[in-house]
């Protein structure tokens, strides 16, 4: 994630929370915060790591089928994403993607009995691009390394990238997903384990919960032993289904996006 934190860097002015994060969205991943001065990690340093995550039975609201739960950090990634002139203006991009790839996620969801929230994982990930690359060298509409790409079944190399293929790429993201929830009983832990490598979550929900399996209240319990980029992959994903599902509210009318990439 070097790009991203050399943009952030040399984008950086007075106001560091507006200012970070407008760069943020230039591309489509989530910086890694490793390092003290991320900035990041400073504009979303008067948001409590803990919050106030409410029970996820509570949750369930008319047109969601992931838990829609409260949190500071959800309400501070709804205001970047939202207000931000940068932001704003490449979030309008990844909303005009969206139809494009809509339909094939759904229909695979479908299939599998899988939350239909989900798309906004792939949201966040790359912006629905499915030629977005990270420094990290994952690529696709799903982000995945060659080495969990090649788990999952893709074919990943110098002649044939199949990560890059959405179809297929969604086939072996959804098969991880549905793994991931096997393992820890809760999407959004499922989410977290996703960005951030199951066996680091596994240990974390042992350490504090005794036990693997939790709840999706349970990712905000363990939220401040994750990194950073994690404390704030699951508020991005439900922050981006917020806005989606009534993208005029948040000031993105439909002759507001962009048609252009």
């Amino acid at each position: 994630m070097n790009r991203i934190k050399s943009i952030l860097k040399s984008r950086l002015t007075g106001n560091v929370a507006i200012a970070g994060v407008a760069a943020l969205a230039v591309i489509y991943t989530i910086p890694h915060s490793t390092s003290g001065s991320n900035p990041v990690e400073l504009a979303l340093s008067r948001v409590s790591a803990t919050g106030s995550a409410t029970a996820a039975a509570d949750n369930f609201q008319p047109g969601w089928d992931l838990a829609n739960l409260d949190h500071a950090r959800v309400d501070s990634w709804v205001k970047i994403f939202s207000t931000n002139p940068k932001v704003r203006s490449n979030f309008a991009v990844w909303l005009d993607r969206k139809p494009t790839y809509e339909p094939m996620i759904s229909a695979k969801l479908t299939e599998r009995d899988m939350p239909q929230d989900l798309i906004y994982l792939a949201m966040i990930e790359s912006g629905f691009n499915p030629k977005a690359k990270s420094p990290a060298a994952a690529g696709g509409l799903w982000q995945f390394i060659s080495e969990t790409g090649k788990r999952y079944g893709l074919t990943v190399t110098k002649r044939v990238d199949e990560r890059n293929q959405p179809a297929k790429a969604t086939d072996a993201a959804l098969s991880y997903l549905s793994d991931l929830h096997d393992r820890f009983g809760s999407w959004y832990l499922a989410a977290a384990a996703y960005n951030t490598g199951e066996n680091r979550v596994g240990r974390i929900m042992r350490q504090v919960t005794g036990s693997e399996k939790g709840t999706d209240a349970d990712y905000y319990r363990i939220s401040n032993l994750l990194p950073k980029e994690t404390q704030n992959y699951v508020p991005m994903m439900i922050a981006a289904a917020r806005i989606s599902k009534d993208p005029v509210r948040y000031g993105f009318p439909v002759d507001d996006i962009s048609m252009t990439e």
